[in-house]
């Protein structure tokens, strides 16, 4: 697991405070999906449990795993007490008990891709659902957008992940639903767009950017200086543009 992946323990609070939750759409579409609802599921790189709060609210008994201690710690002061918490990564989870949901919000990308689908399909009961969502926060004013792009250009080209497998943005499949449509363990491969727009202080902002990979693993000093030069070119609010991108695929039952 990468030095980014295992970034976020430092700023746990500030994760749980800044990011967004989820909203009940997400829930909604996952279970239309599934056709029934899921009683059991596993949540892979649960965080400070933004999704976990989602899905153990509706119902779901939800074991939820992450390795980082510090990001586990701040999930348990949120979650429900039927939420069984377990530390660990993926790659870590032993294969035993199945679940007829697996999923995994904005955290896939940290998982080991060897073994990614074979190892994912060996915690789902057959005919159980895989879903992967998230997608990056942008500014939806371009030109602010673009202030805030030449402000961080001097320490960072880009906040964003690239794609893991090389698709590029504009393809009508994006990863993880690629690799997916690939897999002999999964089928009726499906993504959708949850629309969403926010609107923040310009504080909030740069602290939901204190969450981001890409700076965390900065030096201290240039972290604040890019954050010192994006606050000097942001309004005092911003909207933003917060898409959920969400794949869906069902466990092979013959497999």
């Amino acid at each position: 697991m990468s030095g980014r992946a295992l970034s976020f323990g430092a700023v746990a609070e500030a994760y749980e405070r800044f990011r967004p939750g989820y909203p009940d759409e997400l829930f909604d579409r996952v279970m239309a999906y599934a056709g029934q609802p899921a009683r059991t599921a596993l949540e892979i790189g649960a965080g400070t449990g933004k999704a976990t709060r989602l899905f153990a609210r509706r119902g779901v008994v939800v074991t939820a795993t992450e390795p980082d201690g510090a990001m586990l710690a701040e999930l348990r002061k949120h979650v429900p007490a039927s939420v069984r918490t377990v530390q660990a990564a993926f790659e870590d989870v032993r294969p035993g008990e199945r679940y007829g949901l697996v999923y995994a919000a904005a955290a896939l990308h940290w998982t080991n891709p060897e073994g990614r689908w074979s190892r994912m399909a060996s915690l789902l009961e057959p005919g159980g659902v895989f879903a992967s969502f998230g997608g990056p926060i942008r500014l939806a004013d371009p030109a602010v957008e673009e202030a805030v792009r030449a402000a961080r250009a001097p320490f960072l080209q880009s906040d964003e992940i690239p794609s893991p497998d090389g698709t590029p943005p504009g393809h009508d499949l994006q990863w993880p639903g690629t690799e997916l449509q690939r897999s002999e363990w999964f089928t009726g491969v499906q993504q959708s767009v949850v629309e969403r727009r926010l609107t923040m202080s310009a504080r909030d902002y740069v602290g939901q950017l204190s969450t981001v990979s890409a700076y965390l693993v900065l030096p201290s000093l240039e972290r604040e200086q890019v954050f010192g030069q994006i606050m000097q070119v942001l309004p005092e609010t911003v909207e933003i543009a917060a898409d959920i991108t969400v794949h869906l695929a069902r466990r092979c039952y013959e497999q």
